[in-house]
């Protein structure tokens, strides 16, 4: 296997070294305090032409895939940068409109996406519909004039307050009503600015540019120009969107772990305490980070494997969840490595390292939990009987 990048890919991983001399951890984490979009920064992105990665030429895009636009995650978080709404915009909307749409519906969205003009987010969390999303309630039923009334709510919806539309998963036939339980679901682009909509924020308890929101839905009115795919059919091409979500989650997560370990690697050879010696030189100091640095490109090398099965059309369901796995859990290791090797000024704003915990914490439970991914490895990968 020839583990080379191209010119191309290298380009745009390095393009977090470049953009982090203007807009640097620093910058980033000024914006987290103040849960606020970082618009200067989204709008160098957008300049740049990295929105549409992962959308064809012909609607404004690079044509690119799955594996650049890990690079391009992975390389912004490398440098401190990391970015949740690159995850829902760029990634699982626009990649699935540009996989999946009609030719109106591709023309209507992603030249938009691409330039920033038109801002998504995704929609499938429920309140009693998390890891199980069969479970979803919500339900866009027919108006008897050819359209459709969605009803139901959505949690933890990403930067819903920003976001001109909404590619919301819904069922069009209740659960109770289909003779298979991943019938009847459907996707729709939902227009945030219509009637009936309203949104409530979930305060989250570490800083991050990106909010949350509840977002309702009351007899919103939808028409079938809305619908991505087929309806009662939007189940089957679902998973087209949650391994692309795990497998840049994963390059957030060893992005930021890379970060946290360099910082702390400049800490340990700077800082001394006994004997003029730098801290760096004990073995207590050096093997958590060094164990760390290894899982980190361990994980990053899983990542890496999981895009290029998804952009040569191979399942990539196995590789996805195991370096979701694999990333979240080594990403949690660097940031509390380096945290330990700073000692008490680890958990000061002026070191800038304990503001990074929360978000590597909450990726080994959202977007799916530890537990649900290790049952998929367990279950489909090994062999072993379900489980829950």
């Amino acid at each position: 296997m020839d583990f080379n990048l191209t010119q191309e890919q290298r380009m745009i991983y390095e393009y977090g070294d470049r953009i982090s001399k203007q807009f640097d951890h620093n910058y980033w984490r000024g914006y987290a305090e103040k849960n606020e979009r970082p618009v200067e920064l989204y709008q160098q992105i957008t300049d740049d032409g990295f929105l549409g990665i992962m959308v064809p030429e012909a609607y404004g895009g690079a044509g690119q895939g799955m594996t650049e636009m890990l690079l391009f995650m992975e390389g912004l978080a490398n440098n401190g940068i990391p970015l949740l709404n690159l995850v829902v915009g760029p990634t699982m909307t626009m990649g699935l409109l540009a996989k999946h749409a009609s030719e109106d519906m591709k023309r209507r969205f992603l030249p938009g996406g691409c330039t920033g003009e038109i801002k998504f987010c995704f929609a499938i969390t429920e309140p009693n519909a998390g890891s199980n999303s069969i479970e979803i309630t919500s339900i866009a039923k027919s108006d008897g004039k050819g359209g459709f009334k969605l009803n139901g709510q959505k949690v933890f919806i990403t930067d819903a307050n920003c976001a001109d539309y909404a590619m919301v998963v819904t069922r069009t036939t209740a659960r109770a009503d289909v003779k298979k339980k991943t019938d009847g679901f459907t996707i729709f682009m939902v227009d945030m600015k219509k009637k009936g909509i309203s949104k409530t924020l979930i305060p989250i308890a570490f800083p991050v540019p990106e909010t949350q929101w509840q977002v309702f839905f009351d007899d919103v009115e939808l028409t079938e120009a809305d619908v991505l795919g087929e309806v009662g059919k939007g189940f089957n091409i679902l998973f087209d969107t949650l391994n692309p979500e795990r497998i840049i989650l994963s390059g957030l997560c060893t992005g930021v772990g890379r970060f946290a370990l360099k910082r702390a690697v400049d800490y340990a050879n700077d800082r001394k305490v006994f004997n003029n010696t730098p801290i760096g030189a004990y073995q207590g100091v050096q093997h958590p980070l060094a164990m760390a640095r290894s899982e980190i490109e361990m994980a990053s090398l899983m990542a890496l494997k999981a895009a290029w099965a998804f952009d040569q059309g191979l399942p990539a369901g196995e590789f996805a969840n195991m370096a979701k796995y694999a990333a979240a859990e080594a990403g949690i290791h660097a940031v509390d490595s380096a945290i330990q090797c700073f000692g008490g000024n680890g958990f000061t704003k002026e070191y800038g390292i304990y503001d990074l915990y929360g978000l590597v914490r909450l990726l080994r439970t959202a977007p799916l939990n530890r537990e649900m991914v290790l049952n998929h490895i367990a279950e489909h990968v090994m062999g072993l009987p379900r489980s829950y």
